[in-house]
C-alpha cells in the first residue's frame, strides 16, 4: 500500500508580472455546472473536478452531462479556463488582477485554485470572449 506524498512544496510562481504574462490560458471542451448534494451523497461516479464541504452539504463542479445522468438540480452552465502556469498558493494578487480585469468587461467568473494551477469557470455562452480577454491580458505584461 502506498501512501500519499505529503510533503509541502514552495514551488510556484509568486511574481504577479510574470504569472499575467505567461498564464497560458486553456480553454475546456465540457459544459460544466454547479450543485449541491448531502454531505452522505457518495458523488465518487460523478467525476466531480471539485468538490467542497459547506456545513449546508457539499458543493460539486461537475460535468453538465453527469448531473443530468444523475438527475441532480444544477446551476450556472459554465466552462472552464485552466491558466497554465505553476502559480505559488501564496502568490499575491493573481486572481484578484484577472477578476478585476473581467469585471470591468461585465463578465461573472468563480474561481478556483488547485496546487498547480488556477481554474477559472465563466458562463459558457461568454467563454471564448473570457479567452480573448485573458489573452489581451497577458500580453500587457
Amino acid at each position: 500500500m502506498s501512501t500519499p506524498d505529503t510533503r509541502t512544496s514552495a514551488s510556484g510562481e509568486t511574481k504577479l508580472d510574470v504569472l499575467i504574462r505567461s498564464m497560458q490560458p486553456v480553454l475546456h471542451d465540457d459544459t460544466y455546472v454547479f450543485a449541491t448534494v448531502a454531505p452522505t451523497y457518495n458523488c465518487n461516479a460523478l467525476s466531480p473536478v471539485m468538490t467542497f464541504r459547506e456545513p449546508e452539504g457539499v458543493t460539486l463542479i461537475l460535468a453538465q452531462a453527469a448531473a443530468n445522468k444523475a438527475g441532480i438540480d444544477h446551476e450556472f452552465p459554465c466552462r472552464m479556463i485552466t491558466l497554465n502556469i505553476h502559480s505559488s498558493l501564496d502568490a499575491v494578487g493573481f486572481l484578484a488582477r484577472i477578476t478585476t480585469h473581467l469585471a470591468q468587461l461585465q463578465m461573472g467568473v468563480n474561481p478556483v485554485s488547485g496546487f498547480y494551477h488556477d481554474h477559472l469557470f465563466v458562463p459558457a455562452d461568454r467563454a471564448q470572449q473570457t479567452l480573448q480577454a485573458l489573452v489581451a491580458l497577458s500580453k500587457t505584461q
